[in-house]
């Protein structure tokens, strides 16, 4: 296999050196230069498509023997297999769940566990539980991602080909992601990133299909390319949501392209602006609407799939739920009536509204002083002191009446035989919000009368609709101050015997106000009330539902702040400071810990310096009056290294910065996109590197110089030696191939390792498990 002819593959054919081509010339044997010329173009051509066919068949096979080998150890829950694999169960038991991932990836692991006859007995409940003894066909679940993870390196391979780089930066680029522990790791056992990460480099090989095709747009070929880059961006964000940094990533490059076809002085021709109005619509059509509406229909398959009642009702509205079989809060609903001694439960924290004697303190730990009024607050547990009487602020005589939605009442505590109230002094821990407090009947029938004064307003509730036990979500508005009764996870202190603080929310708009009676234990057990009779499963508009999931969806990915001990910020993750247990064996001293390969990952991380820094000094040469790039590469060099190589760090930096702004928990495979996007950039800086074709003004001329710049860059590429790359790509292979195989065990999770050998693999401090 020949240097020259495998770097010019996208360059179909050499030059000749002898002399200059000339079209009229002909051959020695008679036959037309021409000919001769377009013959030796297809031998190469041929030769080159061969020499890259062959790498990626045998890359291709190494990924699948990377990622299958030993798949079925351990046969135990590892790690996050507990939640994604939980969730396959419920699709396959069609029980509803909430998730805040959206449904793609998951629908895949459904699909796996069908494919093979499961049902979804088994929950997944906790990590270490035997998918032997509960007869769990995990191998089918693994096998999905891992079939996923190798079908991302040769991916990754042909970004690299259809970008015009040599084959030793092709397989350069490969055997960083083909080699690498955290990739191998994540795409074995059940978990979404191998879905996110596979269309995600699918998006980005499309994409650059579909730019080659820019000089023959609206062709078939051209249509083809556009439309399937928007589905897999599609499949991207119907995985995670953070796919919208590969939108972003794709999108810059389409605007670029857009604004230079708005340009009169276009090389290719003065486009009119129909003309430009195709390209446009065109664009948005395939990468924005059909990528949209393929989102949407995964949401679809979501709720039809989805149509029992199950740990996930909690989440949505009464009007959601009620959309689901079985459901029991529909089924179990009461109507509230007046003088009902009811209970009252915060739909969040799930605490009861509660009272007991005790007082306020008259100072609060920062000196505030309070009302030093009977307490109220949240308490998570049954009891009698969480009972209120319902009482309507105007009393009437006659039938006693429903509770309606808008209705105005006071909440009578029966134990103490107290009036809610809440009124303008500040509450123990939020200076803005206000105290809840209760005062005696005389107070409340006389001049504190309007501050125990609450509106009943059922959440999204029709005027007059009835107020329900359990299904009715309801938001206690004080009348005269209009704050909302609300409460939060941070415990009072010893005084309030560390229950929840209730208080008056400013915001009533807030989510987090919502509440719901529980339950009325003063209604006798024969009450003809609580006959309940057959109920139809109502049916709710597909885009309601879908709004609906939307919003509890984002309002819990961002409350996903608690810490985790393996958390780690997004700094350190170029740097691989740190990885994440997944499972232990102290019996056998196995253990799975999710680290990538850390010589790749430096070696990746240093040559993103290396690019921005040349970037730098190019534009600063370039500031001063020089022009390094074309005098040592020649013209071309610095568009392809702007063009090529910077969309590859674009969409490194687009699947990287971004989390520097994110308030949720993060962990180290939420880089492993970015890197995937940092391997193809070390590629094509080898090959930039590697291949520098200096001057030699004493053995050519400044004449031969300047027809040798003049030379476009493929072509240069494709009659000099690579050996230079060659080596490089040798180097950068055996390095990271020792690197894989130095932390296999710990990515495979056997054999075991002695403490010895786990701390010779402890180069950052890296938290392994010692098994004693």
């Amino acid at each position: 296999m020949s240097s020259q002819t495998s770097s010019s593959v996208r360059n179909r054919g050499e030059k000749s050196k002898k002399r200059p081509f000339n079209a009229v010339e002909g051959s020695e044997n008679g036959t037309p230069e021409i000919v001769t010329k377009a013959k030796e173009q297809v031998k190469a051509s041929v030769g080159s498509e061969w020499d890259y066919k062959l790498a990626l068949v045998v890359i291709t096979i190494l990924a699948f023997v990377t990622r299958f080998w030993g798949i079925s150890h351990p046969n135990q829950v590892v790690f996050d297999e507990v939640h994604f694999g939980k969730f396959a169960s419920y699709y396959l038991q069609r029980t509803y769940f909430f998730d805040v991932h959206p449904p793609f990836g998951k629908l895949l692991f459904a699909l796996a566990g069908w494919m093979v006859g499961y049902n979804g007995e088994f929950l997944f409940d906790n990590i270490g539980d035997s998918y032997i003894t509960n007869k769990v066909p995990y191998v089918a679940y693994r096998a999905m991602p891992a079939t996923l993870g190798a079908l991302t390196v040769p991916t990754v391979f042909l970004i690299m080909w259809e970008s015009g780089y040599s084959l030793p930066a092709c397989i350069a680029s490969t055997a960083l992601v083909l080699l690498d522990n955290a990739h191998i790791g994540q795409t074995r056992l059940i978990l979404l990133d191998a879905t996110l990460i596979l269309s995600m480099a699918l998006s980005v090989l499309c994409y650059v299909r579909f730019y080659k095709l820019r000089h023959a747009p609206f062709s078939r070929k051209w249509w083809k390319w556009l439309l399937l880059t928007g589905v897999c961006l599609s499949c991207v964000i119907s995985t995670k949501y953070v796919g919208v940094f590969t939108f972003f990533s794709i999108g810059v490059p389409v605007c670029i392209d857009l604004w230079d076809l708005l340009n009169i002085k276009r090389p290719q021709g003065t486009l009119s602006l129909p003309e430009f109005g195709k390209h446009f619509a065109a664009r948005a059509v395939g990468l924005i609407i059909i990528p949209f509406f393929l989102y949407l229909f995964w949401f679809q398959v979501h709720f039809a799939i989805l149509n029992r009642s199950g740990p996930g009702d909690d989440f949505m509205t009464p009007e959601f739920q009620e959309t689901l079989s079985d459901n029991i809060m529909t089924m179990q609903s009461v109507g509230i009536k007046y003088y009902d001694a009811l209970t009252l439960r915060h739909k969040e924290t799930k605490v009861y509204l509660h009272s007991h004697p005790d007082k306020y303190p008259l100072r609060y730990d920062d000196g505030r002083i309070s009302s030093q009024g009977q307490q109220v607050t949240g308490y998570p547990h049954n009891d009698t002191n969480n009972q209120w009487q319902i009482i309507p602020a105007v009393k009437k005589e006659g039938e006693i009446a429903s509770v309606k939605n808008g209705d105005l009442i006071q909440l009578r505590h029966l134990v103490t035989d107290t009036f809610l109230l809440s009124h303008d002094v500040a509450s123990p821990y939020f200076p803005t919000n206000q105290e809840f407090t209760t005062v005696e009947p005389e107070f409340a029938d006389g001049e504190r009368h309007n501050d125990t004064l609450f509106e009943v307003r059922i959440e999204n509730g029709k005027p007059g609709q009835e107020v329900k036990t359990k299904s009715s979500h309801i938001k206690l508005i004080h009348v005269p101050t209009k704050v909302a009764m609300w409460t939060h996870t941070t415990p009072l202190p010893d005084w309030a015997y560390k229950q929840a603080e209730i208080n008056g929310n400013k915001n009533s708009q807030q989510s987090s106000n919502i509440w719901y009676f529980e339950d009325i234990p003063s209604l006798p057990a024969d009450s003809e009330r609580l006959k309940q009779e057959p109920r139809q499963v109502k049916r709710m508009p597909f885009l309601k539902k879908y709004l609906e999931l939307q919003r509890a969806m984002f309002f819990h990915n961002n409350a996903l702040t608690s810490s985790h001990p393996y958390a780690s910020f997004p700094v350190s993750w170029p740097f691989l400071l740190r990885g994440v247990s997944f499972w232990t064996n102290n019996d056998t001293r196995e253990q799975i810990y999710f680290l990538g390969n850390p010589i790749g990952w430096w070696l990746a991380s240093s040559l993103l310096a290396v690019f921005a820094g040349i970037v730098g000094a190019d534009q600063l040469a370039q500031r001063r009056g020089f022009d390094a790039l074309d005098d040592l590469w020649g013209p071309g060099t610095r568009s392809r290294l702007y063009d090529s190589t910077g969309f590859f760090f674009l969409t490194w930096a687009a699947h990287y910065f971004p989390f520097f702004i994110m308030g949720r928990q993060l962990f180290l495979h939420h880089y492993l996109p970015a890197h995937l996007a940092s391997a193809l950039v070390t590629g094509a800086l080898l090959e930039f590197i590697f291949n520098i074709e200096p001057a030699n003004l004493d053995e050519e001329g400044e004449a031969n110089k300047k027809r040798r710049g003049h030379r476009p860059v493929r072509e240069r590429l494709g009659t000099q030696s690579l050996l230079a790359t060659w080596a490089a790509a040798g180097v950068v292979v055996a390095i990271v191939g020792w690197g894989f195989w130095f932390f296999a065990p710990l990515t495979y999770g056997k054999p075991g390792l002695t403490v010895d050998q786990v701390l010779a693999r402890k180069w950052l401090n890296y938290d392994f498990h010692f098994a004693k």
